[in-house]
């Protein structure tokens, strides 16, 4: 049936490749996984015409989303998943690629979630190799000006900016016991604390899902209390959370 599903997609013109990602290709999916199928298109395909093709598999679908971005999401009745698909055009994807393995731009937080995702592909077509080139682009040492540039941009967001950096904002919203602005802070802290962490042991970043548990499994260097601090971050109380987080960047900081 999956194959099935592929060959509609692969009879587009626009299609320059079709791959699967996420837990899927990483063999870490369980039955609460999606399959994340990526179709790489040079133009976009016509909503009507990828209903055409959803309608004939499911009876619970979302056709021509934009939420994450073109996709559409559907309820394979016969197989009993849920495929998300994802149209992704060429253009951008090899732009983005290249502005952070060869331009080594850093992101806030999440810097090269992209690139862990193209190393990961389980590739179903691709006819003239494009995919499989750019994975072959990425398939070389880390770059070390991309690691400090991570580091370096992450560590600022985190605590050492002099103003506005996630530690001060948290810092102003447990004082006016906003607990929603701390949860919002406290998420970028984190997506900051995790860039650096696997910028430091030279890891394509994962994405948000399991990073306690990757970042156990594939870090070399870890920071003192590691678990520990992650831990006993999100049981505690907003006021107790900030005395946590200076804990963490130091502990972040004597690895680097």
């Amino acid at each position: 049936m999956i194959n099935e599903i592929i060959n509609e997609y692969k009879a587009f013109s626009q299609v320059r490749a079709i791959a699967f990602g996420g837990s899927g290709a990483a063999k870490t999916y369980d039955k609460m996984s999606d399959i994340d199928t990526y179709v790489f298109v040079e133009h976009d395909i016509p909503v009507s015409e990828r209903e055409n093709i959803v309608k004939k598999y499911s009876t619970k679908y979302e056709v021509g989303g934009e939420y994450f971005g073109s996709g559409d999401e559907f309820f394979a009745d016969k197989l009993g998943q849920q495929l998300d698909v994802m149209f992704w055009n060429t253009e951008w994807f090899e732009n983005t690629i290249k502005n952070v393995w060869e331009k080594h731009y850093p992101s806030n937080g999440y810097t090269t979630c992209f690139l862990y995702t193209l190393k990961n592909f389980d590739i179903k077509y691709d006819p003239k190799g494009w995919l499989k080139n750019l994975q072959s682009k990425i398939d070389s040492p880390y770059p070390k000006e991309l690691q400090d540039n991570i580091i370096k941009r992450n560590m600022m967001l985190m605590k050492d900016k002099p103003f506005a950096s996630y530690y001060e904002q948290i810092e102003k919203a447990v004082k006016r016991n906003d607990e929603n602005s701390v949860n919002h802070r406290v998420s970028a802290f984190m997506a900051s604390y995790f860039d650096v962490l696997f910028a430091k042991n030279e890891l394509l970043h994962p994405g948000e899902k399991r990073l306690v548990n990757f970042a156990l499994k594939n870090c070399g260097i870890l920071p003192g209390g590691f678990e520990e601090n992650i831990s006993k971050l999100y049981d505690a109380q907003s006021a107790k959370k900030l005395e946590i987080l200076g804990v963490m960047v130091e502990s972040l900081r004597k690895i680097l």
